[in-house]
């Protein structure tokens, strides 16, 4: 079995050589995970008039659909503030958390806009911050795949 700390070696290369990419990714990353815990306090408590949520949002079916993405943006956020934490501590597994959190949120982005685009459903309030989901992880999650 290969030694734990060479398969990781890579990994917190990348991350320790990321600089400026690092820096805003993981800027991003908490502002992130810290709005996946407002946006679902807003949920769970309903402050907001069901008129400015989203598209058919009084639909049970919908209503379903948005409550799904709670498993998926809490793992999210848990494992950010994760990598943070191990990013800061310069811990062997940063790279693996901030791969892992970057790969969730990037795909509850893109499951939102598959959805609201095969919907025909083009609404700039939504499409937006989606698109900031699915995109701002890129960068930093081509270099840890690289560095693997």
């Amino acid at each position: 079995m290969a030694d734990p700390r060479l398969v990781t070696a890579p990994r917190a290369a990348a991350v320790a050589g990321g600089g400026r990419t690092l820096r805003l990714t993981m800027w991003a990353m908490i502002a992130t995970d810290v709005g996946f815990l407002i946006y679902w306090a807003v949920v769970a408590t309903r402050p907001v008039p069901a008129r400015l949520m989203f598209v058919e949002y009084a639909d049970p079916r919908v209503q379903a659909w948005n409550w799904s993405f709670l498993p998926l943006d809490l793992a999210a956020s848990l494992t950010g503030f994760a990598a943070a934490s191990s990013v800061r501590r310069g811990g062997a597994q940063a790279s693996a958390r901030l791969a892992l959190s970057l790969g969730l949120t990037a795909t509850a982005g893109g499951m939102a806009i598959a959805y609201w685009l095969m919907r025909g459903q083009f609404d700039l309030g939504w499409l937006v911050p989606n698109a900031f989901l699915l995109l701002f992880p890129l960068p930093l999650l081509r270099r840890l795949v690289a560095a693997n």
